[in-house]
């Protein structure tokens, strides 16, 4: 008789945005709930000084946004392979290892799933990203090291891992019919992730499936650096962002740049980066825009911004423009951001994501008209520009949407069941 226990081990999908984590039962919906009924935990950790303890998830951003003080951590998953990652940096008045904030939240994550699961899990598949790092195989090497570690001090006995657009296709696969090449099209939070794979029914069980892995590719691309360039292009001029200095030299934009990428906000408060402003102001041709940034700053607004500019890029997936109000920080003050300025802010980066693919299908030998299905997932993959982008490289491939934000979850789930039992 086949083999219906639940599975021994289970997967966690640690996102830049968003985690889930996945465990194998027969007939049952892989994923486990994490937070207020949902399958998903945002990738947030917020240390809440006034009650001296870490929050996380919706719970987190809600303290943040409440007004509570505190240090709001995002997108930790941006830390792998970054030079932040050897460092610390303070928290609730101590100095804590960025490598340890990881942990607490992969503990989270852990002991959640476990206490859904009512079971202990000694045996995990940790999603990861084609390249950690581009074009770095040392630092790439160097980050998986760091996440593998993580896992192991939080109580993982066992573990691998599962490139994240192949964990897609898994949970694709177990829903097809027919023989498919797909392409797993997956933009996520900070990458994305390609795979060309042959999926059948007949192969779902096969323990071996590397011979139908044609290729894989990615570019450390994704949500995030949407973020930054529709924030810098269309409400970093705001706040200052391409001012003239009275010698006609643009105005230093490290502040801002770091304003614009969620990992870096926090680093915007500290004296040495508000003395640097405060040093131009007097040297700025129309300081209207950096007396708007000190402002920003000294509310600590800068999490709160960003969360702005995340909304308005979901909202213009759907409609042509998007309103933000600025009168926290001055009366009257918005910004009305559109689609087209959306698409033409990231264009760089989809000529670069088009281009990998391409470069992907030459690895794999097959021609722009021998894909049967592009396979989308991930929270930026439904952005118009990007979708229309990839029906022009392959015109006779039919689309089919996959959960965004649960596939890859899932995928690993069914990947861990295979692996440990």
């Amino acid at each position: 008789m086949p083999n219906v226990s639940p599975a021994r081990a289970c997967g966690i999908d640690f996102g830049t945005s968003n985690s889930t984590v996945g465990w194998w039962r027969p007939d049952t919906e892989p994923l486990l709930v994490l937070e207020d009924d949902q399958h998903t935990l945002p990738s947030v950790v917020f240390f809440n000084v006034e009650e001296r303890r870490p929050v996380y998830g919706r719970l987190a951003l809600a303290e943040y946004l409440e007004g509570y003080e505190g240090r709001l951590m995002r997108s930790l998953k941006s830390l792998l392979g970054s030079k932040l990652l050897k460092s610390e940096t303070t928290v609730l008045g101590s100095a804590m290892p960025f490598k340890d904030i990881l942990g607490l939240f992969l503990g989270t994550l852990k002991a959640r799933a476990e206490a859904q699961a009512d079971r202990p899990f000694e045996a995990v598949v940790l999603g990861r990203p084609v390249f950690f790092v581009d074009d770095d195989p040392q630092a790439d090497q160097e980050a998986a090291d760091t996440l593998a570690a993580a896992a192991r001090k939080i109580g993982f006995k066992e573990l691998s891992f599962q490139y994240e657009p192949i964990a897609a296709a898994f949970d694709y696969e177990s829903r097809i019919e027919r023989e498919e090449r797909v392409l797993i099209v997956d933009i996520g939070g900070g990458t994305s992730d390609f795979s060309l794979v042959r999926l059948s029914p007949e192969r779902r069980d096969l323990d071996d499936r590397q011979a139908d892995i044609l290729a894989t590719s990615g570019v450390h691309i994704g949500g995030t650096d949407f973020d930054k360039q529709l924030s810098l292009q269309g409400v970093m001029p705001l706040f200052g962002y391409g001012s003239r200095m009275k010698s006609d030299a643009p105005m230093p934009t490290s502040t801002h740049l770091n304003l614009a990428t969620w990992h870096t906000i926090n680093a915007v408060y500290a004296p040495a980066s508000v003395r640097a402003l405060q040093s131009m102001r007097y040297d700025i041709q129309d300081p209207t825009g950096i007396d708007r940034l000190f402002g920003l700053i000294e509310q600590r607004a800068g999490h709160w911004l960003a969360m702005q500019v995340e909304q308005a890029k979901i909202d213009l997936t759907d409609h042509d423009r998007y309103l933000i109000d600025f009168a926290r920080i001055e009366a009257g003050l918005q910004a009305s951001l559109t689609r087209d300025g959306f698409e033409a802010a990231i264009e760089p980066l989809l000529e670069r994501i088009r281009a990998n693919i391409g470069q992907l299908l030459a690895s794999a030998g097959l021609g722009h008209d021998d894909v049967d299905t592009v396979f989308f997932t991930g929270g930026s993959s439904a952005i118009p520009a990007l979708r229309q982008g990839v029906a022009r490289l392959l015109p006779r491939a039919r689309h089919v949407e996959g959960n965004r934000f649960g596939s890859i979850g899932s995928g690993l789930a069914i990947e861990a069941r295979k692996r440990y039992g």
